[in-house]
């Protein structure tokens, strides 16, 4: 039997740009529907229980190698593979290196490539540059949260963290919601909040208001979107909430006990979030791995009976499948808990991959002419 010829496209950052990755509401439309496939179960994701976020290489913090790196902050390579069913049908796996010293080098924090490949043959259809899809897809999740769960008479807006994540997820929030005429930005560095409220006067039209606590930036906000780096702990208290507020998590937070209990929260996935309980059963050491991940201090308030099981609790594409109900009435507190699932990265790849198809764009690579071994 003759072997057959097997190529692939390589899309590069501009060319997925060229593609659409940053077309916001498409980014969001596709989001939505990652959601719907994820509510139906027509999916998979890596490890045992088909949820896990993904498989990490983390370093130790010495070694006797000398070429071995040692641990540093947020230093690790991560892959997170996924099939996703739908229009997609498709096999894919997000693959990357974080380091925070990158930037000192003109690189980015983290150094991202999707590759999608044949769900049948497991040939590579498509290799791509994925630093702004990832942030795109990240963004994506919370704006489709903002279309079923955020209040239309809210008009207040606050970004606890203000770096290209927390801009991503504002830009597709505002694209939910462009009757917000307010944001009020907070961040460690001063500097930095008052980048992202010119950033939104310029680019959404948007008042931007540098907030100067923290505690000002949630009082403030009907919306609370929250991306923070981990460099310094995020206390946050149920008292400076407002009725109706709905906060996007799509970062670590920690905060009183009632801060949760005493609102409605919804997660992007509950199984993802009961795999991550399992993991942390599995390591050994629950509390240290609960330290590690965004909804730890809610699987916390689970284990101690304060806050209803995982598997009672509600899942966006259950409420975006019409299964749950949106916000229930006007004053609901309402926190959405957004931990970031390879299957996004899967939707939204396949659809640029399809998009520069049509356009003509990226660099076609051969793998072979005919494999030299067929056995």
């Amino acid at each position: 039997m003759a072997g057959k010829k097997t190529e692939f496209v390589y899309l590069s950052e501009p060319d997925t740009m060229a593609a659409g990755v940053l077309d916001v509401k498409r980014c969001v439309e596709v989001a939505e529907e990652t959601f719907s496939l994820l509510s139906e179960g027509d999916y998979l994701m890596g490890g045992t229980n088909h949820n896990s976020h993904g498989m990490g290489v983390v370093f130790p913090k010495e070694t006797k190698f000398p070429n071995m790196p040692v641990a540093g902050p947020d230093r690790r390579f991560v892959a997170m593979p996924a099939y996703l069913g739908g229009r997609y049908d498709v096999c894919g796996v997000k693959w990357y290196g974080s380091n925070q010293a990158n930037p000192a080098k003109g690189l980015p924090r983290s150094v991202l490539t999707v590759q999608l490949n044949d769900k049948d043959t497991g040939e590579p259809l498509c290799l791509m540059s994925a630093n702004l899809l990832s942030a795109a897809r990240t963004g994506a999740v919370p704006g489709v949260a903002t279309r079923y769960l955020v209040s239309p008479d809210a008009r207040v807006a606050a970004a606890i963290g203000c770096g290209p994540i927390n801009e991503s997820c504002f830009r597709s929030i505002f694209s939910q919601a462009p009757w917000l005429k307010k944001l009020y930005c907070y961040d460690v560095f001063p500097e930095k909040a008052q980048a992202f409220a010119d950033w939104a006067k310029q680019e959404l039209g948007i008042e931007g208001v540098v907030a100067k606590t923290l505690e000002e930036c949630v009082r403030s906000g009907e919306v609370i979107t929250v991306a923070a780096s981990r460099l310094k702990p995020l206390l946050l208290d149920s008292a400076w909430l407002q009725k109706g507020a709905t906060v996007l998590l799509s970062g670590p937070a920690k905060a009183d006990d009632a801060f949760w209990t005493g609102s409605r929260i919804v997660y992007d996935n509950v199984h993802l979030h009961e795999a991550y309980v399992e993991e942390a059963v599995a390591s050994g050491d629950k509390a240290g791995y609960y330290a590690g991940v965004i909804g730890g201090p809610i699987y916390t308030l689970i284990d101690a009976g304060k806050i209803k099981p995982l598997a009672e609790s509600t899942s966006l594409g259950d409420i975006v499948r019409g299964k749950a109900p949106r916000r229930e009435n006007k004053d609901q507190n309402i926190i959405f808990v957004a931990c970031g699932m390879a299957v996004f990265d899967v939707s939204l790849a396949y659809d640029l991959w399809q998009n520069a198809i049509k356009k003509g764009i990226g660099t076609r690579l051969l793998l072979w002419n005919q494999p030299h071994q067929l056995k």
